[in-house]
């Protein structure tokens, strides 16, 4: 078939089912909610459709046979957006069409809950268990849901929906835990020991908090005239974020302590000007600035930057690399140490005790999670009272803890800039064709590719085969054994666009923005860290232009169960702006050793990370003299029967994720929102579920 044509003002004769078995003929596959191109789902009198040629799903409400309401929608909402009066419905081709055909956006556990049939979860008051999923009971007068978890052997327990927030994913890197029993009274025990394990390390933290606070510091001016004519001269809007985090970094800066704070933003929203915004302010205090970069390419770039933000200012910007030879890097040593250069750009150099600065006031750390503590804590030696502004997509574990815990200050970019896309991403086994038709689609709309295959021994087998399918010309190759010529003469070609397919290792990771460069494809994606494919995935879709990545893995046999878990963060966490909910994800996958040592990691074992973290707030809650919040609903003491038709939300994750939503609400004008919510998604609200909100606005009223 050559697809389908629908038109609102000619639809009589559309039949639902007729629509249906159109659709699967369409090649498209059958699921319980719609979330990537290729998708339709059935509810009832409602079909939603993700077509491969369209940016967003679209869905047909139909009142027996007649076509009532022709929407598209959100897909990370499931909210209707507007309507439509005509579309097509092209065929799935194959499975690189539903690729390179739309974005794929993920989902917000608003929509879909996380909890999966078979997961490991822990119960606060009787711990660790197996999720078995919705279970139908009527205990008394009352009939509702229950969560079904499976204990120590024989043992059974159903949770009410009211007591949804005492369970919690157990996640404590790739540990299979022990499941408790219900009577044997080793929960107790086990949560005792924690608590008092986490007294001790609440003091720690309340220790590292009140030296943060009592240290003193240089006290930055306001801004001055120049100050705001470099922020005017920004070529681009300002997001909110990106004007509140500003804000942020300049309020700490003016005060009379150290800055230590911690930005969190995926690649491309907005973080390099605010450190230029910071460096600038610092330098108009007369000081120095110390930018420590991982990689000779990113200071290049944070190097070319710089200088054209600070254009027109009299201030000198210089960089220390191994781009550099060795009398320039003399050259430049000798005129930080006399003051002559205001902002420093370098890489692990910086490092060196030759490295003396006549008055360093800030340090910027980019890409934070590349250094290890004894470089970051070298920076901070060199002046007592230096302000520290750290950076990163996706910090390390022990950092973004800290942060979370209040011992720094955390500041978070999420909104994404006017126009920008989320990349579109598929995890495949390898497979040439995949791989030959992601080039192609590339260069055929003009743009570049990273192929990254980070193997520096047989790299250049890979380079053969590409110039097999392309101009051998625009093939070239970059990675860190390379000399510093040679790299930087192909970097210089790559930036210039006379290599079009960049055959290289994760060198790339930091420091390429280049807007023609729109596609990635990793091989061996498995076997990278999650912050390194969610940061090598943000190298492409910079600017306006749709961004692809492909993520390659060896075979469903030889994939390791953590490798599996990464790619399906990936997946999930597809979406703008995802970096944060990533290095949570990244924490919950290697778990909490490296970052709370041996003696806390036991514990994290025992417990799990989310309720140990739950734990470590209400300790250091307790030790700062701070109520520790205990959870209200309308629900508490109620005898309501919670129970949404599973002919209604057939699917039980979909039905949970609403049931929490339910259970947290709090206003009547929440419950008006949801109502809509389900008649768009799901069609005609049963007499069952309108009798329940009627009944929890009358609650919510006393």
């Amino acid at each position: 078939m050559t697809g389908l044509l629908i038109d609102r003002s000619s639809t009589g004769g559309l039949i639902h089912s007729e629509l249906i078995q159109t659709i699967g003929i369409l090649g498209y596959s059958r699921v319980p909610m719609v979330l990537e191109p290729g998708e339709f789902s059935v509810r009832g009198g409602i079909v939603d459709v993700f077509p491969v040629n369209h940016s967003h799903p679209i869905r047909f409400d139909f009142d027996g046979d007649h076509l009532d309401r022709l929407n598209s929608f959100n897909i990370r909402t499931q909210r209707s957006i507007s309507s439509v009066q005509t579309t097509t419905i092209q065929p799935v081709a194959d499975e690189t069409d539903l690729f390179f055909h739309a974005s794929v956006s993920g989902h917000p556990s608003t929509v879909l809950d996380d909890l999966r049939d078979g997961d490991f979860v822990v119960h606060e008051l009787y711990g660790v268990g197996c999720f078995k999923g919705l279970v139908r009971l009527t205990l008394g007068q009352r009939e509702g849901e229950y969560l079904f978890v499976q204990y120590k052997g024989q043992d059974k327990l159903y949770v009410p929906l009211e007591h949804v927030h005492l369970i919690t994913r157990y996640s404590a890197a790739d540990v299979v835990p022990t499941l408790n029993g219900l009577h044997d009274g080793e929960w107790k025990k086990t949560t005792s020991r924690t608590k008092k394990a986490l007294e001790e390390l609440a003091h720690d933290v309340y220790l590292m908090a009140k030296v943060r606070q009592e240290s003193s510091g240089f006290s930055f001016q306001e801004d001055t005239i120049w100050q705001v004519d470099l922020e005017a001269r920004f070529m681009h809007t300002d997001t909110d974020d990106q004007r509140r985090v500003t804000h942020e970094v300049k309020r700490d800066m003016e005060s009379d302590r150290p800055m230590d704070r911690l930005i969190c933003g995926d690649v491309g929203f907005g973080k390099t000007e605010i450190l230029v915004r910071a460096a600038f302010k610092a330098v108009e205090n007369k000081k120095q600035v110390a930018v420590v970069v991982p990689t000779t390419i990113l200071a290049e770039q944070h190097f070319r930057t710089f200088c054209a933000r600070f254009m027109g200012f009299p201030y000198r910007i210089d960089s220390l690399s191994r781009f550099k030879t060795r009398a320039q890097q003399r050259e430049t040593i000798q005129s930080l140490k006399r003051g002559d250069v205001h902002v420093v750009i370098g890489t692990h150099r910086l490092f060196s005790k030759d490295v003396v600065f006549k008055d360093l006031g800030l340090v910027i750390v980019d890409e934070e999670q590349r250094f290890g503590v004894t470089h970051k804590e070298r920076l901070k030696q060199l002046k007592n009272n230096v302000d520290v502004l750290s950076v990163s997509a996706t910090p390390i574990p022990r950092t973004l803890y800290l942060a979370l815990m209040g011992s720094r200050g955390l500041s978070k970019l999420t909104t994404a800039p006017t126009q920008r896309k989320p990349v579109a991403t598929l995890v495949h086994a390898y497979n040439e064709l995949v791989i030959e038709q992601a080039i192609r689609n590339e260069l055929d709309r003009g743009g570049q590719v990273y192929y990254l295959y980070n193997h520096v021994r047989h790299i250049h087998s890979k380079v053969a085969m590409i110039r097999q399918w392309v101009d051998p010309s625009i093939v070239g190759v970059a990675h860190g054994q390379m000399d510093e010529k040679t790299l930087e003469s192909t970097m210089t070609r790559f930036w210039s666009n006379e290599i079009r397919v960049l055959v290289c290792s994760t060198i790339i990771e930091n420091g390429m923005d280049l807007p023609s460069a729109n596609t990635i494809i990793i091989e061996d994606a498995d076997r990278l860290g999650l912050s390194q494919i969610h940061q090598l995935r943000g190298r492409v879709g910079r600017g306006e232009v749709q961004g692809f990545a492909v993520l390659l893995y060896r075979s469903e046999e030889t994939i390791s169960p953590e490798g599996t878990r990464r790619l399906d963060a990936i997946r999930e966490y597809a979406a703008l702006g995802s970096g944060y909910q990533l290095a949570m994800k990244d924490l919950e996958i290697r778990g909490a050793g490296s970052l709370l040592g041996k003696k806390q990691s036991g514990h994290v074992t025992a417990v799990g990370f989310e309720l140990y973290c739950r734990m470590l707030d209400d300790a250091v809650a307790r030790y700062n003299g701070k109520p520790v919040g205990k959870r209200k609903s309308w629900i508490e003491g109620s005898n309501l029967s919670l129970l949404v038709p599973d002919t209604y939300i057939v699917d039980p994750r979909e039905r949970l994720a609403m049931y929490r939503r339910i259970v947290d609400v709090e206003f009547p004008f929440q419950l008006d929102d949801l109502s809509d919510e389900l008649e768009d998604r799901y069609g005609e609200i049963p007499g069952t579920v309108l009798l329940l909100f009627d009944t929890i606005r009358h609650r919510l009223s006393q």
